[in-house]
């Protein structure tokens, strides 16, 4: 196997201004608090990586979610989830609001009212601001990381 040495276009920019890496870690602090399940959480972060193509964050969670118990099964399934048997209802909803929060542009109703409807069976009212919230955070490390070509398995 062949493998080619790529470089970050800079270092990652959390580390150039030092306060929005504390600000990022605050909100995933606030997020992991909220009572949404942690498993729940790293599926959502690598669904919207793997939109993203955010290869730091795509091998990373999958590392996270192993510690938390999480099976190679599932994670290997996070992409066609649809299709997968492996999923609670409540993880399907919270997959499906991540494409469609993830995809902004991708419809003229991005998050169309039966996707957050679902997500709402699923999660109270803060759970489901914790959801918001994770994928709006998820999606600015994948630009980070992507936009800066951060490479995967150098991670910090």
């Amino acid at each position: 196997m062949q493998t080619t040495t790529l470089h970050a276009r800079m270092d990652n920019p959390v580390f150039v201004v030092p306060a929005a890496m504390q600000a990022l870690q605050d909100l995933g602090k606030a997020i992991n608090a909220s009572g949404v399940p942690p498993k729940t959480l790293e599926l959502v972060s690598l669904r919207a990586s793997q939109i993203n193509g955010c290869g730091v964050c795509a091998v990373q969670h999958p590392r996270i979610a192993r510690k938390l118990g999480e099976s190679d099964e599932r994670l290997f399934a996070v992409a066609a989830w649809r299709d997968a048997p492996y999923f609670t209802d409540a993880e399907r909803a919270a997959l499906a609001l991540t494409e469609a929060a993830t995809r902004l542009s991708d419809r003229a109703d991005p998050v169309p009212d039966e996707i957050w409807a679902e997500a709402a069976r699923h999660y109270d009212e803060q759970g489901l601001a914790a959801l918001v919230l994770a994928i709006a955070n998820i999606n600015v490390w994948n630009r980070l990381n992507v936009t800066t070509r951060q490479v995967a398995g150098q991670e910090w």
